[in-house]
């Protein structure tokens, strides 16, 4: 794994992060229609008559870590000030590319308000990066050689498990339940709601997500004494995200809602799967990863209707946290298709 020059981790993170800003600028992709209006009106636009400072703070907010990410993306070009050059322009072309198209859009109003704050959060992330960038490359490359393993691709296998602590953001999905194809394809669970099989199943999307999440973590783990702790820690983080999530987003009375009966099953017996299978040889343990991952997607795609999903979706999906809602399920849906594969392809080169 390459520690000198531009790191392979920030690229993938940039790539990660910026599908992440065009997904939530364009959500929810329907309804695209020609208003006659130019696709660049909104520069020359007045002031928008309706903003929130919240809107402000989340302009700005989002783009920061995109600057600071091409940074050190571009960190390998000539120059002292180009990487943090050429991240503050294409932050702001990134901008302006979504606010035009936002034109076509219905649910969407470009603003050139919007494109202010989004090109300062590139800013202010491109002087971090440049500011910290040397000591930051210098703690990046020690951690690589103390905790990761040099296993092909480990860069793009740190950027999953990054993408990953997306997924538990969405209260109202089955714990760790990534994969579900049903409302994009328009199908209904093929399972009738039984509280029996309900649990059941719930029980085994658990168990399957955690051993499959838990021996990737383990597979970028450079020695098995750490291999323990990390996976924990980072299973835990997964639940801290979780009733985090639940908190802030529906209530906060309902940020230990997920911990059902199934749920604590799965975790006891996942967690006892995952001791077990850590002990396991490097390809069994991808195998098994790569077959724990397809059963889960399987199963919640089998699953019947989750009886909290109607009211946490309710609660949330309002408001600021709409485009956030449609982000989320993009990433859950979408986690184990990019995942097995890449399972597959370290298996192959190990």
């Amino acid at each position: 794994m390459t520690t000198a020059g531009p790191p392979l981790l920030a690229r993938y993170l940039a790539l990660a992060w910026c599908g992440l800003v065009v997904y939530g600028s364009l959500h929810p992709f329907s309804g695209w229609r020609d208003t006659g209006i130019s696709p660049f009106a909104f520069v020359e636009g007045a002031w928008p008559r309706y903003w929130t400072v919240f809107d402000l703070v989340a302009n700005v907010t989002v783009y920061i870590p995109l600057g600071f990410l091409l940074v050190l993306a571009f960190v390998g070009l000539p120059g002292r000030f180009t990487p943090a050059l050429v991240a503050t322009l294409l932050a702001a072309a990134i901008s302006f590319c979504l606010e035009s198209l936002q034109t076509w859009l219905p649910s969407r109003v470009p603003s050139n308000l919007d494109l202010a704050c989004n090109t300062l959060g590139g800013v202010i992330g491109a002087v971090l990066a440049d500011r910290t960038g040397p000591r930051f490359f210098a703690r990046l490359a020690a951690w690589q050689q103390r905790v990761i393993a040099p296993v092909p691709h480990a860069e793009l296998g740190l950027t999953l498990l990054g993408v990953w602590l997306l997924v538990p953001l969405s209260p109202e999905i089955l714990l760790f339940g990534a994969g579900d194809l049903r409302q994009a394809l328009g199908l209904s669970g093929a399972v009738p709601f039984a509280a029996p099989s309900f649990m059941l199943i719930e029980a085994a999307i658990t168990t399957c997500n955690a051993v499959a999440v838990g021996l990737l973590a383990g597979l970028l783990a450079a020695r098995r004494s750490i291999a323990y702790p990390f996976v924990f820690l980072f299973l835990l983080l997964g639940l801290v995200v979780r009733s985090l999530a639940a908190a802030v987003l529906v209530s906060p009375a309902e940020a230990f809602a997920w911990l059902t009966p199934g749920a604590q099953v799965g975790l006891m017996v996942g967690g006892v799967a995952l001791a077990v299978a850590l002990l396991l040889p490097l390809t069994p343990r991808l195998i098994l990863a790569a077959m724990s991952l397809m059963a889960a997607t399987v199963l919640v795609n089998l699953a019947p209707p989750n009886p909290y999903s109607a009211a946490a979706l309710a609660a949330w999906r309002q408001g600021h946290f709409l485009n956030f809602n449609g982000l989320t399920k993009l990433v859950s849906t979408l986690w184990p298709f990019a995942t097995v594969p890449f399972l597959l392809v370290v298996g192959r080169r190990v």
